[in-house]
């Protein structure tokens, strides 16, 4: 066994499938000065005992990539490395029960043939002919996928180890990471065997993952659940149809019901995810042993017994097998399932890949995406699905990703309807008008934690959890989004916006500093104005409006999601001299939209500000005796003010505004009406429209890029683009006829037979009662007017390109009022 080094570039901690992958990757990439620690022996964790299915399937455009290359990895890694694997090919089918599943499919086949994949979906007699032995008769149909299949973790890891070996990395079994501590800008790993300094560390420590983000004061966000699954004996009739057609029958999966069912040699492999679940390890009763390596739970059959029983009905020869084993080990989940790759909050050099509900599957892709990271400081393809920056503080209490991860467990399959709001762990962070806002019909989702009002409900409405199940645009909420978007259009609205990320930028040389990130103006003093922040790529890291209050002091105020995210970005390329500071103020205030016609009477009534203040302006003024801050701008694309206050005063000015507003017409909106809203101004949502899968000038943003300025973050990439000219652009498009739905994000668009490009966000717009779907499209087919396909859930509509203008009040006239 090799000795410990004193220094590396990088150290891994953690070795299991997605540990090596990452070192495999960090080598191939010619970092090769990089050291693996393992506590046990590779694959001790969650790796040893995992099923080692590998789907392409996902609902998400990012994890549907990651695993694609996973499959494509695989595939040829046996001979890349020369170690002998056993990865089985076979072929997958997902039963769909319902015409909702079968849209969900639909889109995936969209997605997947978009990434080169020859996803398919198929009827129920293609099921019966690829899958002999199952009942069909309540079957709606299935997706078929020919790249899925199962892979051997253990002889995968070691793949990936003598991979990585073979280039030079090192790994180090049986050595404990103790601790970890930051000297002279560097991190220095402690264990039995010593101390090794380095550049950078990476977490991959599965399942401990939150024990060793406590050695960087780090509380991961994450919990364990039990998952169980059962192996059977040997079937003849299966036995004798293998030999017979010389393959293995596809991976089963039945969706609805919520398992998978997988040939296992002659016999099978039965993997629920069941409802009744049982998290572990997580009350002081129960702690985590000290080493729980190559281990597994007792079994637990009784949870099992309902999904046992419909497999047998699904494929009746299940029931004539015999058990012969149950594995019943740990596996990790984070709030939302998805894993964590990325940087570390808040740390320097530090980097997570851990959390890996589906490690062998997606563990391919995330070597490649921590490599990436680690080695470039940025990804090929946008991962904000998996960014650890997307939890801030509050996901870390235990109690809340208990409750997230056993119903994510419990829901694995479940199908992600974009009006359903899931109830565990909700009200962690509300307005101070929450109360308010309730009472007024507010039905609610959370946005980093925040509560915020989607839509408001009036008696009668069903606003059943069910009736959210559902693609269509018809919902309960429907009719009261449009009463909302019309209250804003002829009269006024309101609408609570708790949550919105702020950090104050002070001091000399701020603006200065400030100017050389984005890629057009800082504001003058007394001035709001939207920045854009581009990577060395010249693609897109987000958005955010700069409130300027003096010559270096000014407000920067970005999504609620993006908290930690843009925070990090702005500290991170600040210089270590630097006389200005950073504060983020986000728990300090609170904001509301008011936007209408009527917005400046209601206004009026209850301040003596300079409402004849031009667009684009800010000022303080007291409201109900409270300091406010009215800024002039309007997300709704009406004439409006967002109404900045401290938390302390906030139920105190919207009570005022609300009584002053009454005569006025002021009804409440929400989150759907405003989304329904900015889509007919064309205005973009972060890691929507804006991601760095585009570039600023692909995104449409040259108006604000200002070239003539000496030089900005990205400026050579994009004066280098510019010149070759883009390949795709930002788009409207007004879909004709649509049908029952709207175009969800990455639809795919067609012309003449071929894919042109996709949708980034898409809706209904109340105002010019149409469809709109915005996208980047292949740029000769831009010009206003031409015709393009988009395909929603399987189904092909026209749609048109519009000018590069706002659908709604093209020249904004009535935002500038």
């Amino acid at each position: 066994m090799a000795g410990l080094p004193s220094t590396a570039r990088v150290v891994i901690i953690g070795g299991g499938v997605v540990g090596t992958s990452s070192l495999y990757h960090l080598a191939k990439a010619g970092w090769t000065d990089c050291v693996l620690l393992e506590k046990n022996e590779l694959t001790s964790g969650s790796t040893w005992h995992a099923a080692g299915n590998v789907p392409t399937f996902s609902s998400s455009w990012s994890l549907m990539n990651m695993q694609r290359y996973s499959t494509e990895l695989y595939r040829g890694l046996a001979d890349a490395v020369e170690y002998p694997m056993n990865y089985h090919v076979t072929g997958s089918l997902r039963l769909a029960h319902t015409k909702e599943r079968m849209q969900e499919f639909q889109r995936a086949k969209g997605m997947g043939r978009y990434q080169g994949m020859d996803i398919d979906v198929v009827g129920v007699d293609e099921i019966k002919r690829r899958y002999p032995f199952i009942e069909t008769h309540d079957l709606k149909g299935a997706l078929y996928d020919p790249s899925d299949g199962d892979i051997d973790p253990a002889q995968l890891t070691q793949a990936l180890a003598k991979g990585a070996r073979d280039l030079g990395a090192k790994i180090i079994r049986f050595c404990p990471v103790t601790g970890v501590r930051r000297e002279k800008d560097e991190w220095v790993v402690t264990t039995p065997q010593g101390e090794i300094r380095c550049e950078i560390v990476v977490n991959a420590a599965g399942y401990r993952a939150a024990e060793v983000g406590r050695m960087f004061g780090r509380e991961v966000p994450m919990m364990v659940m039990s998952h169980q699954y059962i192996l059977f004996e040997e079937i003849p009739e299966l036995a004798a149809w293998s030999k017979e057609q010389g393959k293995k029958l596809p991976l089963l999966r039945d969706v609805d019901t919520s398992y998978y069912l997988r040939q296992e040699k002659a016999g099978m492999n039965l993997g629920p995810y069941e409802r009744n679940c049982r998290a572990h390890w997580a009350t002081p009763g129960d702690p985590m042993p000290e080493d729980f390596s190559f281990q597994l739970f007792p079994d637990d059959l009784d949870r099992l017994e309902h999904y046992l029983a419909d497999a047998v009905a699904r494929v009746p020869i299940l029931g004539t097998a015999g058990l012969s084993k149950v594995i019943n080990g740990p596996i990790p989940y984070a709030p939302d399932g998805n894993p964590l790759i990325g940087p570390m909050p808040g740390l320097p050099n530090a980097f997570e890949a851990c959390v890996f509900t589906f490690g062998i599957a997606q563990g391919g892709g995330a070597g490649k995406v921590l490599a990436e990271w680690v080695t470039q400081g940025q990804t090929e393809w946008d991962m904000w699905s998996c960014d650890p920056r997307r939890f801030t503080s509050f996901a870390s209490a235990p109690d809340y990703c208990v409750a997230k991860g056993m119903e994510i467990y419990g829901n694995e399959y479940a199908i992600q309807f974009p009006r359903h709001a899931w109830p565990e762990g909700r009200d962690r962070k509300l307005s101070p008008i929450h109360d308010r806002t309730k009472a007024l019909g507010g039905r609610f989702d959370a946005y980093n934690g925040w509560e915020r009002a989607t839509w408001y409900a009036q008696p009668g409405d069903d606003i059943s959890e069910g009736a959210t199940l559902t693609f269509r645009r018809d919902g309960p909420w429907q009719h009261r989004v449009r009463e909302e978007c019309l209250a804003v259009r002829d009269a006024a609205g309101i609408l609570d916006l708790p949550g919105f990320s702020r950090f104050n930028l002070e001091g000399p040389g701020a603006a200065e500093w400030l100017s050389l990130q984005v890629t057009g103006l800082v504001p003058k003093p007394g001035r709001i104005g939207l920045v854009y922040f581009a990577d060395d790529k010249g693609r897109i890291v987000t958005e955010m409006s700069v409130v300027r209050h003096g010559e270096d002091q000014m407000t920067l105020i970005t999504a609620a999601v993006a908290q930690w995210h843009d925070f990090e970005w702005l500290k991170s390329r600040m210089p270590g001299d630097a006389a200005f500071t950073l504060t983020d103020r986000t728990e300090d205030y609170s904001t509301q939209i008011l936007a209408g016609p009527n917005s400046r009477r209601i206004l009026a009534d209850v301040c003596d500000a300079d409402l004849a203040l031009p667009w684009l302006t800010h000022q303080e003024t007291r409201i109900a005796g409270r300091w406010a801050k009215l800024v002039r701008v309007s997300f709704a694309g009406e004439l409006g003010w967002e109404i900045h206050t401290k938390i302390g005063d906030t139920g105190a000015i919207f009570d005022a505004i609300w009584a002053a507003g009454q005569k006025h017409g002021l009804k409440p909106f929400g989150m759907y009406a405003l989304d329904s809203l900015r889509l007919e101004k064309g205005y973009r949502a972060w890691k929507g429209d804006l991601s760095t899968d585009y570039s600023i000038l692909q995104g449409g943003l040259e108006r604000f890029v200002k070239w003539e300025k000496p030089d900005f973050r990205g400026k050579a990439a994009l004066q280098n683009e510019k010149q070759q000219g883009v390949k795709k652009r930002f788009v409207t498009l007004v879909v004709e006829n649509p049908g029952d739905c709207d175009a969800p994000y990455m639809s795919t668009l067609w012309h003449g037979g071929q894919i042109v490009g996709e949708t980034t966000s898409g809706g209904w717009g109340h105002r010019i009662d149409k469809s709109i779907a915005l996208g980047m499209l292949r740029v000769d087919l831009t010009e206003p007017g031409t015709s393009v396909e988009v395909e929603i859930f399987g189904d092909r509509f026209q749609a048109v390109v519009q000018k590069d203008e706002p659908l709604w009040d093209p020249r904004n006239e009535r935002l500038r009022a």
